[in-house]
């Protein structure tokens, strides 16, 4: 299944859908391995280390540092990997209500980490810019 490139059908058939739980952003030395107790939701590795975006939990009980809890919002639509403009419509809405956003592209679809205070606030101007509120 190939998914949408069409920029007005991702909004309106984004259905933003938030996850449960508090995920925060942790990292390792470059040298560093993943320690086995722990299941990332994300992983990503630079030159200064690799970043996990974690369940906060998870990182407590692993004794790691981290920083921006935020909650996780997934867009429900298969947008492609190559679609144009998606990300930057949702984000612009999003900055314009001052609303710092962490922005993923996986295969099938977008996700958002937004601060833990604004998440509500976040899922109704997407809801809103879907029409889905």
């Amino acid at each position: 299944m190939t998914g949408e490139r069409d920029l007005d059908a991702l909004l309106s058939n984004m259905k933003p859908e938030i996850m449960d739980g508090t995920f925060v952003f942790c990292t390792l030395a470059p040298s560093a391995s993943i320690p086995a107790t722990i299941s990332p939701m994300l992983t990503f590795r630079e030159r200064e280390g690799t970043t996990l975006v974690i369940r906060h939990e998870e990182a407590e009980r692993a004794g790691l540092r981290c920083a921006f809890p935020s909650r996780l919002i997934t867009l429900a639509v298969h947008s492609a990997l190559d679609a144009v403009g998606f990300l930057a419509a949702i984000t612009a809405r999003l900055a314009a209500a001052g609303i710092s956003v962490n922005a993923v592209s996986a295969f099938h679809h977008d996700h958002l980490f937004v601060a833990v205070d604004r998440a509500d606030e976040a899922m109704a101007l997407l809801q809103n810019m879907s029409g889905t509120n």
